[in-house]
């Protein structure tokens, strides 16, 4: 995968535009303004489906958006699942397993940076369902915060999130260790 080493490029300002309305929403939520947050929240989706569509498509990947665009998705889930459990909207102990799974990743690529060990960030087909999960949750919620209108849909989709949050930290460990594993044994 051909990267480029100019950092100016359309995906990588779309990323900041999405950093950049992380504050935003959240102000909005903390305001009780569910609605303008969430409508903040799908053009934030919109920006982060967009910048990878332009990165393949006109070969604008970049090193610094290789980086800067899963911490930017990371930024933007975890404050959402900060303030919605700090709001009582949805349970802590959702957002407690969020945060947990994001430490633990951040933690096994600073031990292999660290070993020197080789590893590609790419996302799994069980991140990929996790991140889509959490996506789904806190649309809901914010279409709905008190869980009136969507009553029986907030408690499967907080349990799917969870479950596959769980799931999917775990397969990220079972990576990290493969690789330390089999990166040792040569």
């Amino acid at each position: 995968m051909d990267r480029s080493t100019s950092p100016i490029s359309i995906p990588n300002i779309l990323t900041l535009l999405r950093i950049l309305l992380t504050p935003l929403f959240l102000i909005l939520l903390l305001r009780g303004m569910y609605s303008h947050a969430l409508a903040v929240f799908v053009v934030a989706g919109v920006s982060d489906g967009l910048d990878g569509l332009i990165a393949r498509l006109f070969n604008q990947r970049t090193v610094l958006g290789a980086y800067l665009d899963p911490m930017a998705d990371k930024l933007l889930l975890v404050s959402s699942f900060v303030a919605l459990a700090i709001l009582e909207v949805i349970p802590g102990w959702l957002a407690v397993i969020v945060i947990a799974r994001d430490v633990i990743i951040v933690l096994g690529i600073a031990i292999l940076t660290l070993t020197a060990k080789p590893y590609e960030i790419k996302p799994t087909i069980v991140s990929k369902c996790t991140t889509t999960a959490q996506l789904l949750l806190i649309i809901a919620v914010l279409f709905d915060p008190a869980g009136i209108k969507l009553v029986m849909l907030h408690p499967i989709l907080i349990w799917t999130a969870a479950i596959l949050t769980i799931l999917s930290g775990l397969h990220y460990i079972y990576i990290g260790m493969t690789i330390l594993q089999d990166v040792s044994e040569k």
